[in-house]
């Protein structure tokens, strides 16, 4: 018999289903009143002064003014909103920095309103009210919930408080859930990431934990560590855990990994999140990409990856995108980004509604040869060479080898296995056929003996979480590279002696 907490929950989820049906099949009128509001509420900050916004009526005059930035393009307003100055980039100060570690900057601040930051927490309220409704299934309520994140602890600079975002959304946590959520805010705080997953495993193991969430590859670090102690599969630890929450990365490359530390196949739910605006989360079961928020004060703007890095590439909304293109996305948000580049790419899978994949990082491909492979390509590369085999591939990444000692150059892949293949090259072959049918820069460089066949170099087991910890990235919302342009970060491997 269902809970009153879970019968409540089924009205709510169709009520809130209802309201996201009336924005999503108004796909160009809801982004266009976004967009409107957006440059009336910023028209007397110093950003809207500074370029004109009391001149902008409409998308071609608003690029005109306003062009695409990056975080170090922007950082000179940033670093006076952080000063404390107000109304800079939005109105009066943020309510939080989501603080990052940026790769060529140092530490990044993205600034979070009092406007922007419901839209976080409503975000995945909705992911999880989207699924009930659909599935019908809202029993999980009654049980224990986890989401593996980083500290809330909040240090405060200049009257404004700072953070990682998801230690920023533990405080938001609605209050019908606070006696669901794990673990305690003491383990919660733990800063040293090993310490505090060993602690998450005796806080929760005596659990009914029903919902599990985080990145994919700090996750399963959990399940290991639960199997470890107790030599059974997670899903007869957690009986009645169904459901599984994931972002940040692809959870294909982890699937057949994740069914067999659970013993059987869970739910699952992609989010999109990020520090600069939560822009998509999976709406349905069994369709593919996730529904894109564009009733959350955010505008977006799209440019397609192979005009991106042109002089003045096309800048387009939602009303002109195609399905399987791909591009880099743009945001305008009511927490003062504008133009803002955040280096991901996308696709559309659908346009009624519009529905996105991740497809890479605009900074994360190669093309050391003029290939420009992606991250999706990689992925789903792997991922139909491993179809109807019993090979588990934990982590990868794959880097440019230039100058090998003999034969042609070619692309390396750096594989930690859970099980290996009993024919490493005979997968090398499997990987880079696929990677050919998808990419044909690639194909004619092989063809045209440019490039010799992928080869692949094993990872020693737990490698990649020893390299992240090395470089002081390991846990919370790190995610490691899945492809890079130098041979830095798998120079770093060898270093560590990390390969085999």
């Amino acid at each position: 018999m269902l809970s009153l907490k879970a019968a409540l929950a089924k009205p709510f989820a169709k009520r809130v289903y209802k309201s996201i049906q009336k924005w999503a099949n108004n796909p160009v009128e809801t982004q266009s009143k976004v967009f409107q509001k957006l440059i009336t509420d910023a028209t007397t900050t110093q950003f809207g002064q500074d370029h004109d916004f009391v001149s902008i009526n409409n998308h071609e005059d608003f690029t005109k003014r306003v062009p695409v930035r990056d975080y170090e393009d922007l950082k000179p307003y940033v670093e006076r909103v952080v000063a404390g100055e107000e109304n800079i980039l939005w109105k009066g100060k943020p309510i939080y920095f989501a603080k990052t570690s940026g790769t060529t900057s140092g530490a990044k601040y993205i600034p979070i309103t009092k406007e922007s930051m419901p839209t976080h927490v409503e975000a995945a309220r909705n992911a999880i009210l989207m699924y009930i409704h659909e599935t019908g299934n809202a029993k999980f309520v009654d049980g224990k919930m986890i989401f593996l994140q980083g500290s809330p602890v909040l240090e405060t600079q200049n009257g404004i408080q700072l953070g990682r975002l998801s230690g920023i959304v533990a405080h938001y946590v609605p209050k019908y859930l606070q006696k669901n959520r794990m673990p305690s805010l003491k383990t919660n705080c733990i800063e040293d990431w090993e310490t505090k997953v060993n602690a998450i495993v005796d806080e929760t193991l005596p659990e009914n934990m029903t919902i599990i969430s985080g990145i994919p590859s700090w996750v399963q670090m959990y399940f290991e560590k639960l199997q470890e102690k107790t030599g059974k599969k997670v899903g007869d630890i957690f009986k009645n855990f169904n459901l599984f929450i994931f972002g940040g990365v692809n959870y294909e490359p982890y699937r057949a990994k994740f069914e067999s530390l659970i013993g059987r196949k869970v739910d699952s739910i992609e989010l999109y999140p990020a520090s600069e605006g939560f822009f998509a989360y999976q709406d349905k079961q069994n369709i593919k990409g996730m529904l894109l928020q564009l009733n959350s004060g955010i505008f977006y703007e799209f440019i397609k990856v192979d005009d991106f890095f042109n002089p003045n590439p096309e800048r387009i909304t939602i009303k002109d995108v195609e399905i399987n293109v791909n591009y880099v996305m743009i945001i305008s948000t009511n927490a003062g980004l504008w133009g803002y580049n955040i280096g991901d790419t996308i696709q559309f899978t659908s346009t009624k509604p519009y529905r996105v994949i991740v497809s890479g990082r605009i900074k994360h491909f190669i093309s050391a040869f003029g290939e420009h492979v992606i991250g999706k390509e990689v992925e789903q590369a792997l991922q139909e060479a491993l179809v109807d085999s019993d090979v588990q591939v934990t982590e990868f990444s794959v880097a440019p080898q230039i100058s090998p000692t003999q034969g042609l150059p070619y692309h390396e892949w750096f594989i930690e296995f859970e099980k290996e293949p009993k024919n490493i090259s005979a997968l090398a072959q499997k990987i880079d056929a696929s990677l050919q049918k998808q990419n044909s820069y690639y194909f004619d460089l092989v063809e045209g003996k440019v490039l010799q066949q992928l080869k692949i170099t094993l990872v020693k087991k737990d490698g990649f979480q020893e390299y992240m910890k090395s470089i002081g990235k390991l846990g919370g919302q790190n995610k490691l590279p899945r492809l890079s342009n130098d041979r830095k970060l798998v120079d770093d491997l060898e270093t560590l002696n990390l390969t085999k």
